[in-house]
């Protein structure tokens, strides 16, 4: 269920630019994800997102890490620890590495995307555990192109984007790499909203999400996300509705922030 809710968060933009005007080292965002029990919106689990400056021999990268946990007392009926991690070049944004390692009540999935943009070929690794525990690997290679991403380092991609242009109804479309398949997301920017969070009212960009074929995301303008309309552009507010149910995403707290 965790992953709809990153996937609704995640893929969101209207222009595509080159340099990241937006992120910063060791920004830190904190969300309450909610979901609909028995038609009450009930808080269920703690969503991060975090960025770090990892150094390697060649060059330094800026991990991107996303984390869901079900808070304890829904841990005996749906524990979910979930891993979302891109590592990119701080500049660009363009992801060179990604990591998705998944743990859903009793479901384990891990994947590994590893980038060669010269040759757009993506050397993929997906591990999955059986009933009895054991793990059993598939390596494949996937072409892509010269734009597609992951979800974690479009969701930091989109940020950087010149909403500020955009008018009420433009829509554009994104490429993004999940589970191996090159996934369309159509955007469309609605217009700007003020709403109430925890870190106070904010000025917001109002933005609806769907796939193309795909039923992942149900309703039409029912998946919606809030980015503020400053030079941070964070995400403070996201609402989904997926086959088995609806949602809401709800920023708690923000540090570390670049503007």
């Amino acid at each position: 269920m965790k992953h709809y809710i990153f996937l609704v968060v995640a893929l969101l933009g209207l222009n595509s630019i080159a340099q990241n005007k937006t992120i910063a080292f060791g920004e830190k965002l904190v969300y309450t994800a909610s979901y609909n029990m028995s038609g009450l919106l009930t808080d269920i689990a703690q969503v991060k997102m975090e960025t770090t400056e990892v150094k390697t021999s060649k060059s330094t990268l800026m991990r991107l890490k996303c984390t869901a946990t079900t808070y304890k007392k829904w841990d005996n009926f749906f524990k979910i620890r979930d891993l979302y991690e891109s590592y990119v070049n701080p500049k660009t944004l363009t992801p060179y590495l990604y990591k998705r390692d998944i743990s859903e009540g009793g479901y384990y999935k891990f994947m590994q995307y590893k980038y060669n943009h010269k040759s757009r070929l993506v050397k993929s690794l997906k591990r999955k555990k059986n009933h009895e525990g054991k793990t059993w690997d598939e390596n494949k290679t996937v072409k892509i192109n010269s734009a597609t991403k992951d979800i974690v380092s479009t969701l930091y991609y989109i940020r950087n984007l010149d909403i500020h242009k955009a008018n009420p109804g433009d829509q554009q479309n994104f490429t993004v790499l999940f589970d191996n398949m090159e996934t369309i997301i159509s955007i469309k920017y609605i217009g700007k909203e003020t709403i109430s969070t925890k870190i106070g009212p904010k000025e917001c960009y109002k933005l609806a999400l769907s796939i193309k074929g795909s039923d992942i995301l149900k309703g039409k303008n029912s998946n919606l996300l809030w980015l503020t309309a400053d030079a941070n552009k964070i995400p403070v507010y996201a609402k989904f509705k997926i086959p088995v149910g609806n949602g809401e995403l709800k920023i708690v707290s923000a540090t570390g922030l670049k503007n």
